[in-house]
């Protein structure tokens, strides 16, 4: 399907924008699972700044949506009615260390961000090593993995709201939980400040060869997936759940559920978004029915089925 082209009119609202604006780009190459369906508008800011014009001057009856490199998100089939926003490397990817502090762009890949503090002896963020996304989306989902969590390192979030003004956020404002954060669902974060420890070299890297054995000989990761899908239960892991259940393998047209770690959905080379969102609901009522728990999405979900 496609949209109306609404490219035209904001360009003409918004003389001044730098960045780039297209008219019903496919998302289905933005993604881990390579599925759904196009984005009435893409726009790809120049900077903070110009993201901030772009909202200030956005009408507020237009929608908006933030997209990250896709790792954690399905994109529906009926693709997204709105604007969907994309922080480039290029202005929004940039990690840099400074004694035991990181500044890093919210398009800067978690794995590239432990990459840039290992090379300056700071500690703490090995974790970041096997998280695949970007540092955008573990503020919004206070991502973790191999015991550390992003509330445990942030010094202090940047973000832009849906009215164009700028915020910063302590660690305290980001009133993180588990995989969530309580900040406004409009903010859109642009960069964030991390403390670490001066450590030996040596030591740091050996935790992240740890991470990354684990990724590898634990995780689909040469698979189409979206990662971990479900958050874990209070007291309980979800691919246990799932595996309990006889979920483990389990199809729905193109979508599996992965053999390796069952937490994890791929597309086998033709599947759908409904094929994989479907999958994941029948998953949810198999292990209700089993044990009675309820999961929940961990994995991002949105547009138009």
């Amino acid at each position: 399907m496609s949209f109306p082209d609404i490219t035209p009119s904001l360009k003409a609202a918004m003389p001044e924008l730098r960045g780039r604006l297209l008219a019903n780009q496919s998302l289905a190459e933005l993604t881990w699972f390579r599925v759904g369906g196009p984005a009435q508008v893409l726009f790809t800011p120049a900077d903070e700044d110009d993201l901030a014009y772009f909202l200030a001057h956005l009408a507020g009856d237009i929608p908006v949506y933030v997209v990250g490199v896709g790792s954690n998100l399905i994109v529906r089939d009926g693709g997204i009615a709105g604007a969907v926003i994309r922080l480039g490397p290029r202005a929004f990817g940039d990690a840099i260390a400074s004694g035991d502090v990181l500044t890093a762009g919210t398009a800067a890949l978690d794995k590239r961000v432990a990459e840039v503090a290992a090379s300056a002896n700071i500690g703490g963020l090995e974790f970041y090593f096997g998280i695949p996304g970007t540092i955008g989306g573990a503020l919004r989902m206070n991502a973790g993995a191999n015991g550390g969590e992003t509330k445990d390192v942030l010094i202090e979030a940047r973000g832009v709201g849906r009215d164009g003004a700028k915020y910063v956020f302590s660690n305290a404002d980001m009133k993180f939980v588990y995989r969530n954060s309580g900040v406004d669902p409009s903010i859109i974060f642009t960069s964030a400040r991390f403390r670490g420890a001066i450590r030996d070299a040596d030591a740091i890297r050996a935790r992240m060869a740890e991470v990354q054995n684990h990724r590898e000989t634990a995780q689909p990761i040469r698979e189409k997936t979206g990662g971990s899908t479900f958050k874990n239960p209070p007291g309980h892991s979800a691919w246990k759940l799932v595996d309990a259940a006889g979920c483990r393998g389990l199809r729905v047209g193109g979508a599996q559920v992965s053999e390796m770690h069952c937490n994890f959905l791929i597309n086998t080379g033709d599947a759908t978004a409904h094929d994989i969102e479907t999958l994941g609901e029948t998953v949810r009522e198999r292990v209700k029915a089993n044990s009675g728990i309820e999961l929940h999405w961990e994995i991002k979900r949105i547009g138009i089925p």
